[in-house]
């Protein structure tokens, strides 16, 4: 059991749940300095205001500071050229927490050495949130079945036309794309509507309401039977572009997609085409390729896509949620016990 954690502040937290974190765990030694950290625009905004910028000392200090640390809350400027800077710089450096849950692609495009990724423990903020990406897929699942755009156009042309029988989600299969914490609560959420909900997943796992698992191998075959699929992904070389040209192609006409894992688990250019052509009927997109969209994506434009700019994760309880599993996990790493959502540091998931 160690005695103490000297632990900073490297990413925007108000002096409010610094305390918490402190209350939680005495035995932690929260750095921070608030003058070098930027203000948030919003809650869980983990870069802050970008027109925030620090004098060459403010900079020195900040380095200084992040350099002494035992553990960071936070990559510092959620920045992974930073974080592989203060890598170097701290050889005393054994743990670091991400803000996002997908915090393994940070660390992978700090391309750290085998010693450091050995040294230095990292985790993430998984979990945090899973209810508000879990409901913006249900709201996505829902809103492609009651045919949102349909219902957009005839209310924009003040046309009231002849009752359809609308889909019913407890009617649908839906396939879940990856079962983590967020996917097997968007699975457990499904079932509950009374959708038959299929699994894809490396491996099995506890899924409540998925009534099976196949593989990724498999994708092709469930999205031919499937009514809508739910992309819950970590951005990793092994998911890179998992829904192919290939997998579009055996889609079953007319589904709806929505995405709460990570754009680059999509082809974009084949997405754009099956929009367009009608195999998908519909796509919720919280995440796209690149980041932000460019203006002129034609994801803007098509009338069966709905873009969200990565917002859905977000909630005013995101950071307290994030500082409570912080102060667990510093608990946990001084009384040398497993620490929650750590990084796989082979495949940066």
């Amino acid at each position: 059991m160690s005695e103490s954690l000297r632990v900073v502040v490297s990413s925007p937290l108000s002096e409010e749940l610094c305390r918490l974190i402190e209350e939680r765990e005495p035995r932690v030694e929260l750095v921070r300095d608030q003058s070098l950290l930027p203000p948030q625009r919003h809650p869980g905004d983990h870069r802050g205001d970008p027109a925030f910028v620090r004098t060459p000392e403010q900079q020195a200090r900040f380095d200084a500071l992040v350099d002494s640390a035992d553990a960071l809350y936070g990559l510092p400027d959620e920045s992974a050229r930073a974080l592989r800077r203060t890598a170097e710089a701290n050889p005393g450096l054994r743990w670091v927490h991400t803000m996002a849950a997908g915090g393994g692609a940070q660390v992978r495009v700090a391309r750290l050495s085998e010693q450091q990724l050995a040294r230095i423990r990292f985790t993430t903020s998984g979990g945090t949130h899973a209810q508000p990406l879990t409901e913006f897929a249900v709201f996505g699942v829902l809103a492609g079945a009651k045919e949102l755009p349909r219902l957009r156009e005839r209310q924009a042309a003040h046309q009231w036309d002849d009752r359809w029988a609308m889909g019913q989600v407890s009617e649908q299969t839906v396939v879940v794309v990856g079962l983590g914490g967020i996917g097997r609560r968007v699975a457990e959420t499904l079932a509950l509507l009374g959708a038959t909900v299929i699994g894809v997943h490396r491996r099995e796992v506890d899924a409540p309401g998925v009534s099976r698992i196949v593989s990724p191998e498999q994708l092709a075959e469930v999205v031919a039977v499937a009514d809508a699929v739910v992309l819950a992904l970590p951005g990793t070389e092994q998911t890179h572009r998992m829904l192919s040209r290939e997998v579009l192609a055996a889609v079953k006409p007319g589904l709806t997609l929505v995405n709460v894992g990570r754009g680059t688990t999509v082809d974009e250019e084949a997405l754009v085409e099956a929009l367009q052509d009608g195999r998908i009927g519909f796509a919720a997109l919280d995440v796209v390729y690149a980041e932000p969209l460019d203006a002129s994506s034609p994801l803007w434009d098509l009338p069966n896509v709905l873009i969200s700019p990565h917002s859905a994760a977000l909630s005013s309880l995101e950071d307290r949620r994030i500082a409570e599993l912080f102060a667990e996990n510093a608990t946990r790493l001084l009384d040398g016990r497993p620490l929650l959502n750590p990084v796989n540091t082979r495949e940066f998931y």
